[in-house]
């Protein structure tokens, strides 16, 4: 990596965050022969790749589009998304002799691990000629003519901002407001922000009598609104996650119910119907269909565990819908701590959906978790990094 020189030093675009979509931005605006400076308050460079799919970096998603991204402007997304495709990056991946493989439908995982994609994009910024100021924090940003950077490395300028700095997602690592504030400093609105694909929690008084399934799973569909996955349910301590809780959780409004179907192929009140002459107790018939332990506490709470044959065709009615349509209300999420995105952000109204630029304020650009649009589980919220990052890049304009 080529650093900056401490002191007064002047670039075409000065970039804010050095993680998936401000390498993207980098590599694609000095592959333009831009002048550019990468920023970044952290020594090690784009921690999320470098923890996302256990290590394995599921980096994009074939069927990424705009169905599965939420915003307020549910088109903003539309045009860096056709212009920079899952393709283009497995194009370089194949480039850098990268393997991947296809876990579950459309999603994109990383062969020899995150560390091989971070990699890549450092060697395609170092090649291109980005010059690099890792760690430097920001100090001050002052507008005017262009831009004026002061950090704790010295003091840059630029004719062109990109602020890649994510969102308040997994603060560990490094997450801050930062990105948020700079919009605040330059009048661009902000929308209202919560922790996105992020395990839900329930009251504990509640929840005592599923606590004990921590660690249970099963197929399942949630659904909140209009909004239905049908993934992998965990039992958690706290509450619930895995990948159809994750899901939901973005969607989810506080203070609502979840409506959960934990017998997605089958009719639960047809198979009590079949059965109803059998001797079995009801747990044990449950644990034909679920976990054990989940039917023993459906068996005991939520009926009476009794042999089939016992049970009156109201009971069973009743059981069966609850099964087919468990209403259960979170009180909350496990945060920003434990949340791999954050929902909201800068205002895509704010900013032009071809290059990323601010309307009203020139050579500004917002991209990544910044922004006011998130994707769903699978790989599309570095997808729309990828994206929104060559969008900026291929925008940027050198000095006059």
């Amino acid at each position: 990596m080529k650093a900056a020189q401490q002191g007064d030093e002047r670039f075409d675009v000065l970039i804010i965050g050095a993680g998936a979509a401000g390498m993207l931005c980098a590599m694609t605006a000095a592959q333009q022969g831009r002048s550019v400076l990468l920023l970044d308050h952290k020594r090690k460079l784009a921690e999320k790749i470098r923890i996302s799919g256990g290590g394995r970096c599921n980096f994009t998603n074939l069927h990424a589009a705009p169905q599965h991204y939420l915003s307020h402007n549910p088109h903003f997304c539309r045009s860096a998304l056709a212009r920079y495709t899952p393709q283009h990056f497995i194009t370089m991946l194949n480039r850098h002799g990268i393997g991947y493989h296809e876990k579950s439908p459309g999603q994109l995982f990383c062969d020899d691990g995150s560390e091989a994609i971070i990699a890549m994009l450092k060697t395609e910024c170092d090649a291109a000629g980005v010059r690099w100021c890792t760690p430097g924090e920001v100090t001050q940003i002052g507008g005017g003519k262009g831009f004026c950077v002061m950090t704790t490395r010295g003091e840059y300028h630029a004719a062109s901002l990109v602020i890649a700095s994510g969102g308040l997602s997994i603060p560990k690592i490094g997450a801050t407001p930062f990105g948020y504030k700079v919009a605040e400093q330059f009048g661009v609105p902000v929308t209202h922000l919560k922790p996105g694909l992020v395990p839900l929690s329930f009251h504990p008084q509640e929840w005592s009598i599923y606590a004990e399934l921590a660690g249970v799973s099963l197929d399942a569909i949630v659904s909140f609104g209009k909004h239905s996955f049908r993934e992998s349910l965990l039992f958690t301590h706290r509450g619930m996650s895995g990948p159809a809780i994750l899901q939901i959780s973005s969607y989810w409004e506080p203070g609502k119910p979840l409506s959960i179907d934990l017998f997605p192929d089958d009719d639960p009140h047809q198979l009590f119907s079949q059965h109803r002459a059998g001797k079995m107790l009801l747990d044990n018939f449950l644990a034909q269909y679920l976990p054990q332990r989940l039917a023993n506490i459906i068996a005991g709470q939520w009926a009476e565990n009794k042999p089939l044959n016992q049970c009156s065709e109201k009971e069973l009615k009743r059981l069966a819908d609850r099964l087919k349509n468990w209403q259960i209300t979170p009180t909350g999420t496990l945060g920003y701590g434990k949340a791999e995105v954050t929902c909201g952000g800068v205002d895509t109204l704010a900013l032009s959906s071809k290059t990323m630029e601010c309307n009203e304020v020139p050579g500004l650009y917002f991209i990544g978790e910044v922004v006011d649009v998130t994707g769903q589980l699978g790989g599309y919220n570095f997808q729309w990094a990828w994206a929104s990052g060559h969008a900026a890049g291929m925008a940027i304009r050198a000095q006059s």
